[in-house]
């Protein structure tokens, strides 16, 4: 059974990060040379990323640096205590503002959400995110909840598979999916150049999607009609997502663009075609920004033209790659301004795995 996704809602925070402002945040948590100074320029002139929102921002006078506005990062690493402290402050925030948009957009009343999906790989707490949103919006009671966590840039695409399943099971389903990430909560100091990478990646960011499997009542629409998944042998070691003393750290090892790569236009040939399908009969792509290397290596690939590739881009370009909310935020994206026909998203995480949606685009 198809899933019709009715809203889509996205937030950012108030605070952000200009690449310049990165760029010293990076000198200072870094704490290295004019070498190592001159490195962190080039690492965030190439990550495709002009502006990061981040919780972290504070208020201050225009006559103030930008350090003086990123207090939490101070001459030691915060703990990790210290860091889910301050998501336990703002991410239900940020979360009810996604779900609001997509509410509203959707036309569908509160009252008909029966399931409640969260999805988070950047905070821990319970209560959580999902207790927050069913008072704060006004949910029922006995909302089914869900929640999809630690699984990286590609969960909200489990989340949709996981809407999917409930909607096949019941067809009276509305199902209210919110991806909430706070990525700016786990910088790591040093010089560590895997860390460094992500560092300059990262944003906060969150992301809703209210769906069923009712037919839309206004266009343009997004359809998803199947999922895939697949995990890339061998490749265990080139991505991780860690809890440590000091916030999640990640490693990402320079291998990835191409191991991802390598392994995606094989199986993309094999599913698509079980579909009656290839990669050059879909219209539109959604394919997560994990970097602008893997956009790069992904799209040589599969053969698609810069203009494919063009709205993954901009979403990197103007928020940074917030994780699981990221793709979420590119068909928000595509549902407008896409030519309709067969859209496929695309994203990747530890594993390495790579995840897949197929939407139909309706436009009329």
């Amino acid at each position: 059974m198809a899933l019709t996704l009715h809203g889509i809602g996205t937030a950012v925070p108030h605070g952000s990060i200009t690449r310049d402002e990165a760029v010293a945040l990076a000198e200072h948590v870094s704490g290295g040379d004019s070498r190592q100074t001159a490195l962190l320029q080039r690492i965030h002139q190439r990550s495709g990323v002009r502006r990061r929102g981040s919780v972290l921002i504070a208020d201050h006078g225009d006559d103030d640096s930008f350090l003086e506005r990123v207090p939490f990062y101070g001459s030691t690493s915060p703990s990790t205590e210290e860091r889910m402290d301050v998501f336990q402050r703002h991410a239900a925030a940020l979360a009810l503002k996604a779900s609001s948009a997509a509410l509203s957009e959707s036309g569908v009343a509160v009252e008909a959400i029966t399931h409640l999906i969260t999805v988070c790989c950047t905070g821990f707490e319970a209560p959580g995110v999902d207790l927050a949103l069913i008072e704060r919006l006004g949910l029922r009671a006995d909302v089914a909840r869900t929640h999809v966590g630690f699984m990286g840039c590609h969960a909200a695409l489990n989340g949709l598979r996981v809407a999917r399943a409930f909607a096949e099971a019941d067809a009276d389903a509305v199902v209210l999916i919110c991806c909430v990430e706070l990525c700016s909560l786990h910088l790591q100091y040093g010089g560590d150049p895997e860390q460094v990478v992500a560092n300059a990646l990262f944003a906060d960011g969150a992301a809703a999607v209210v769906a069923s499997a009712q037919r839309s009542t206004s266009l343009p629409a997004l359809v998803l009609e199947t999922n895939g998944s697949t995990v890339i042998p061998r490749s265990a070691g080139l991505m991780h997502w860690r809890i440590t003393d000091h916030g999640f750290s990640m490693g990402l090892s320079p291998q990835v663009p191409q191991t991802v790569a390598q392994a995606l236009r094989p199986w993309l040939d094999d599913w698509l075609g079980a579909l009656d399908l290839s990669p050059a009969s879909i219209t539109s792509w959604a394919m997560h920004p994990g970097g602008p290397r893997i956009l790069t290596a992904c799209g040589e690939v599969l053969e698609l033209s810069p203009e494919q590739l063009q709205t993954s881009r901009a979403v990197l370009h103007d928020h940074g790659n917030m994780s699981s909310a990221t793709v979420l935020f590119i068909l928000q994206r595509l549902r407008h301004s896409a030519n309709p026909g067969p859209c496929l998203a695309l994203a990747f995480g530890p594993g390495l795995c790579a995840e897949a949606a197929l939407f139909r685009l309706i436009h009329g």
